[in-house]
């Protein structure tokens, strides 16, 4: 029997979508730094990750609910899984700050929680069609509609990180807004290795150019 590969953190999905050097950074490099952003992360998910279920509004609700796909290679951890009545699971993630994220941030959690999705329709088999993140700051959630695309972009970032793993290899830096909100940012000096290679790159043509 083929001996399956190591698991995909759920975590490693928004990482990737983020920036897949600071996917590289964590999950090759082991590389991991605090700073106000991850710090209020921390502080959101102590609140909810209480293992166990209780029953809320007639729905049964699990907390930090282990879960996993093996046909994915994804394992993690599901903030709040909310059963409907007929057992469907409807996941709820938490997260700092408001709902109103910028949209290419809100992409990232969209794929994590889609993530999670596979992993509950794979445990359950029933077929989930809508999820939810929950902010802390703005105290409201956010429905997700769990689309063919974004059930596509799942595989997509699934194939892609196996690749980088395989690889272990870091991916050159973005330098670019993301950068700026990123705990990494020491450790990945962006700035500096985007001038180097800038560099490098110029004194390339010019070498070609003599030639």
């Amino acid at each position: 029997m083929p001996e399956l590969p190591d698991p995909i953190p759920l975590s490693a999905l928004q990482h990737w979508r983020y920036c897949p050097r600071q996917f590289a950074l964590i999950h090759i490099e082991q590389a991991f730094e605090e700073n106000i952003y991850t710090l209020r992360g921390q502080a959101v998910h102590a609140k909810v990750d209480q293992p166990g279920p209780e029953v809320r509004a007639g729905l049964r609700v699990e907390r930090a609910l282990p879960i996993w796909s093996e046909r994915l290679g994804l394992i993690g951890k599901a903030d709040v899984v909310e059963f409907l009545q007929d057992g469907t699971p409807y996941p709820v993630e938490y997260k700092h700050g408001s709902r109103h994220k910028r949209a290419e941030i809100a992409a990232c959690d969209d794929l994590q929680l889609a993530g999670q999705v596979f992993c509950l329709e794979e445990m359950t088999g029933h077929v989930i069609n809508e999820a939810a993140l929950f902010y802390a700051s703005s105290r409201r959630r956010r429905v997700v509609t769990i689309t063919t695309e974004l059930r596509e972009e799942v595989l997509i970032a699934t194939a892609a990180i196996r690749t980088l793993l395989a690889a272990g290899k870091l991916p050159p830096p973005v330098h670019d807004e993301r950068c700026r909100a990123c705990s990494l940012y020491d450790i990945c000096q962006p700035g500096a290795l985007s001038a180097q290679t800038s560099q490098t790159e110029l004194l390339t043509k010019l070498y070609e150019a003599d030639d």
